[in-house]
C-alpha cells in the first residue's frame, strides 16, 4: 500500500463524522467468536435503559469491540496490508465505531435514580418557594424588590 493510501485510511477511520451514515455489521467476527453485532445493539438499544443484569454483559461487549477495533487499526497503522485489505479494515473499524456510540449512548439506570429524580424535583419545588419569598413572579419580574 502506498503512504498515501495508508494516511488516507487513516483519516477515514479517524474523522470525527466517520460514522455518519454507516451501518452496524450484521455480523463480526471477535476474538475468533462471530457475534450477531446488529441485532445484540438493537436489541439493547431497543429497551428504555439497560437492565442491571445486562450491563456486565454491555460493558463486556465494548471492552472487546474496543480491543478489536485497535487489532484492526494496527495493520493499517503499520502497513502491513494491501490496499485492498485496508480498505476492508477500515470499513469494518467504522462498523465498530458505529456500535460502540450505539452502546455508549445507553441510559444505564442505576440504583439513585429515583432518589435522583426526587431530589430534582425538591430542588424545583425550593426555587419556587424562594422566588415566591423573594417577591418574584413566576415571569420572572419583581414586585418591589431589588433583583439581583
Amino acid at each position: 500500500m502506498k503512504e498515501y493510501e495508508r494516511k488516507g485510511l487513516l483519516e477515514r477511520v479517524n474523522r470525527e463524522a466517520a460514522t455518519v451514515g454507516a451501518d452496524i455489521p450484521e455480523e463480526i467476527e471477535v476474538q475468533g467468536e462471530a457475534i450477531d453485532l446488529r441485532s445484540f445493539v438493537f436489541e439493547i438499544k431497543r429497551r428504555d435503559s439497560v437492565p442491571s443484569g445486562e450491563r456486565d454483559r454491555v460493558e463486556r461487549a465494548k471492552r472487546n469491540l474496543r480491543r478489536e477495533r485497535l487489532e484492526r487499526l494496527e495493520p493499517i497503522e503499520e502497513n502491513e496490508v494491501s490496499y485492498e485489505r485496508g480498505e476492508e479494515l477500515a470499513t469494518s473499524i467504522i462498523g465498530i465505531d458505529r456500535a460502540l456510540e450505539a452502546l455508549e449512548g445507553l441510559d444505564a439506570p442505576d440504583p439513585e435514580t429515583e432518589e435522583q429524580r426526587q431530589k430534582a424535583a425538591d430542588r424545583k419545588r425550593w426555587m419556587s418557594f424562594l422566588k415566591k419569598a423573594l417577591g418574584r413572579d413566576d415571569a420572572g419580574g419583581a414586585s418591589g424588590r431589588t433583583r439581583f
